[in-house]
């Protein structure tokens, strides 16, 4: 049996980066990303609008599971050569709602790519907010292939 395990916890960044910081502490740059722990108004999944922050949170994560489990189909040719193992992913959501910046570690390549296969088909979202300002907002997802 194929199976795909999806922790219902996301790792996430919550190290702020910033490139181009202004010296007052407290202004946020145009290419800042803010994890998503911390973020003022996380992204919101479509399907998510008009929810408490709270609500947000547990409805982006309850949103992306599904997504995972619809979209995933381990690769036939990975099945032919019993390749398992768990694929880090990282991912940003960019200031205009998009995925991008998909990033992958696994055990092979086959998996990486059904990995980054998958959270390319993302849907674009509104975008999370610090601030008032869009931000980019990382993130980092383990998805476990198991035979």
């Amino acid at each position: 049996m194929i199976k795909i395990l999806i922790p219902l916890v996301f790792l996430t960044s919550v190290k702020c980066l910033s490139q181009n910081k202004e010296n007052d502490s407290t202004s946020i740059s145009k290419t800042e990303k803010v994890g998503f722990a911390i973020i003022d108004e996380v992204p919101v999944f479509p399907g998510c609008e008009g929810l408490s922050q709270k609500e947000t949170r547990g409805c982006f994560q309850q949103k992306m599971l599904e997504h995972l489990k619809v979209n995933f189909r381990y690769p036939k040719k990975a099945v032919k050569k019993k390749i398992s193992g768990r694929v880090s992913i990282l991912f940003t959501i960019s200031q205009n709602g998009t995925v991008e910046n998909i990033k992958t570690r696994g055990p092979h390549p086959l998996l990486e790519k059904e990995a980054v296969r998958i959270i390319s088909l993302l849907p674009k979202m509104i975008p999370g907010k610090q601030q008032g300002r869009p931000v980019k907002v990382p993130f980092s997802i383990p998805l476990t292939f198991s035979l």
